[in-house]
């Protein structure tokens, strides 16, 4: 057995032990019944630069090499687009990546690309391995990136913005044109830090989702640039993710200007119960989240970039200069990847296409400081005892029909890169109506998506299952879970009645992530037989 499928087996037992756990509680299945699969969850970020970004600092080692100390079992390289990029550093890049895979089999290495949509905001873009996924990714850089040709006015009303729009669109069907004919083996698209600016309009998210859904999958829930708002760091005026801006000529103008703020860390369209999320799954149709590095510079961290060569830039190199260490402590927002951001991926063996397809699948959960060792979600009808459903997946019931969810944590057994032992305080159950397509499509609110049950599980440790009833109306419905260590709360953005102790926005400059960290689940779908 060689190390890889050593480090499967070991995550696949603890997580088998978690489902024990979960049987051992209640009445057995019957002889002969299906029992739950058991997933190991793989932890990653697809949001990771390196000196082949023209903005980062790092090597494409210090990176590799910090992911595996905190614990990563894979991870995307997403470096910006431009000119230098694709014509150098994506070739550079691509030879590091096959070595380092070569060298490190256990850890699973991406290499992407950040693109700048036209008429938006960016989003990563990552292909399998295989003999095309560097052609792939500069082949759509030059043909489909905002920056390079000058497609980023999105102000409505403004002349190009209808074309900048429709190229997007046509972009994300190009790609999935690439997989359907083989040309790659699988390539994946999520949108980056989406309020950030204010740019990405739900319509245009939604085009860019029904374009091709098995492609465009979903978003940050939450942004990098975590350390932001460290007291004394930056500024007074610093939030966590950098989310400091606020509305210009380009911003969707359906947009509060509350949209502009993170909340426990994560971005608005996730963290509003009732918001711009729930909205797009009340239609019925999944929508990934994750959270991530976005790692260019990071805090309390000794290093500078360094000194160009004369003549040499990036343009003409696709590179920046080696970084130099100065021994004293350096401008940054960020850590490092793992180090505090974290999306878990349910997989069912080791590998790059069984993390895409688990992404693709949406068996995805997300914390921040390390705040969960595990978690594993199942839906199922009370009077069955088969498989049920976990994250992503969905469940067909009778109208009035009884069914439980069963979640079970396993709380932090270690203290996180911080020093902190982590602990959960609640888990929060997210119930929302669907009610397929809306006619709206800049709609950004679901009216009919609450808090419907909140348990607090303070001073819990270990694995432990929480069961939850509930009951199937007359529409189909999802759920999806969220909790924290219970430090700041307040009432949801839209109102104590659907969500009474959400996550809250920080005082400018006064954001410490590790005193406010929270976990995220994505929905389980429950289809009511005749709607």
């Amino acid at each position: 057995m060689n190390s890889s499928d050593e480090q499967f087996r070991r995550r696949a037992a603890r997580h088998a032990a978690s489902a024990a756990t979960t049987r051992s509680a209640g009445p057995g299945p019957p002889r002969g019944a299906r029992s739950p699969p058991h997933l190991a969850h793989l932890v990653g970020d697809h949001h990771v630069h390196s000196v082949y970004s023209h903005d980062a600092k790092y090597t494409f080692s210090q990176q590799a090499q910090a992911a595996a100390k905190y614990g990563l079992d894979w991870m995307v390289f997403n470096e910006h687009a431009n000119f230098g990029h694709a014509r150098y550093g994506a070739a550079l890049e691509h030879q590091e990546i096959l070595k380092a895979r070569a060298e490190n089999p256990r850890q699973l290495i991406f290499q992407g690309l950040e693109w700048y949509i036209p008429a938006a905001e960016h989003c990563t873009v990552f292909a399998a391995p295989g003999p095309h996924e560097a052609d792939l990714l500069t082949r759509f850089e030059l043909a489909y990136d905002g920056k390079l040709l000058g497609y980023t006015d999105g102000a409505p009303g403004s002349p190009d913005t209808a074309r900048n729009e429709a190229h997007a669109v046509k972009a994300i069907q190009w790609l999935a044109e690439q997989r359907r004919t083989g040309y790659v083996d699988d390539v994946l698209v999520l949108a980056n830090h989406p309020l950030r600016l204010g740019i990405d309009s739900p319509h245009e998210m939604r085009n860019w989702r029904d374009a091709a859904p098995e492609i465009m999958i979903g978003m940050e829930g939450a942004p990098g640039a975590q350390g932001a708002a460290i007291p004394g760091r930056r500024d007074s005026t610093s939030i966590r993710g950098e989310y400091e801006n606020k509305p210009s000529a380009n911003s969707f103008a359906g947009y509060p200007a509350d949209a502009y703020l993170t909340y426990g860390g994560f971005d608005w369209a996730t963290a509003t119960v009732g918001g711009l999320w729930d909205s797009m799954l009340a239609e019925g149709r999944l929508f990934s989240i994750t959270t991530n590095s976005d790692n260019h510079r990071t805090v309390f961290d000794t290093w500078k970039n360094g000194d160009w060569q004369p003549g040499q830039n990036f343009d003409n190199t696709g590179r920046l200069p080696d970084p130099v260490d100065t021994d004293t402590p350096q401008p940054g927002s960020d850590f490092w990847p793992g180090e505090f951001s974290r999306t878990h991926v349910g997989v069912t063996r080791y590998g790059y296409r069984a993390v895409m397809a688990g992404l693709r699948a949406g068996r995805v959960w997300l914390d921040h400081g390390h705040l969960l060792d595990g978690l594993d979600v199942r839906l199922k009808r009370d009077c069955d005892f088969g498989r049920g459903v976990t994250l992503g997946g969905r469940l067909r019931v009778r109208r009035g029909e009884k069914v439980t969810l069963y979640v079970t944590v396993t709380t932090a057994s270690r203290a996180n890169p911080q020093g902190i032992l982590p602990e959960l305080a609640h888990v929060d159950v997210i119930r929302g109506a669907v009610r397929g397509p809306l006619a709206d499509r800049d709609s950004w609110q679901a009216p009919d998506t609450k808090v419907v049950r909140s348990k607090d599980v303070s001073g819990r440790n270990g694995t432990y299952t929480l069961r939850i009833p509930l009951t199937a109306g007359d529409e189909s419905f999802y759920v999806r879970l969220r909790g924290s260590d219970g430090h700041r709360h307040g009432a949801g953005y839209l109102g104590a009645a659907i969500d009474p102790q959400g996550p809250v926005t920080h005082e400018p400059g006064n954001g410490d992530p590790w005193a406010d960290t929270w976990f995220y689940s994505n929905p389980i779908f429950v289809d009511v037989a005749g709607v």
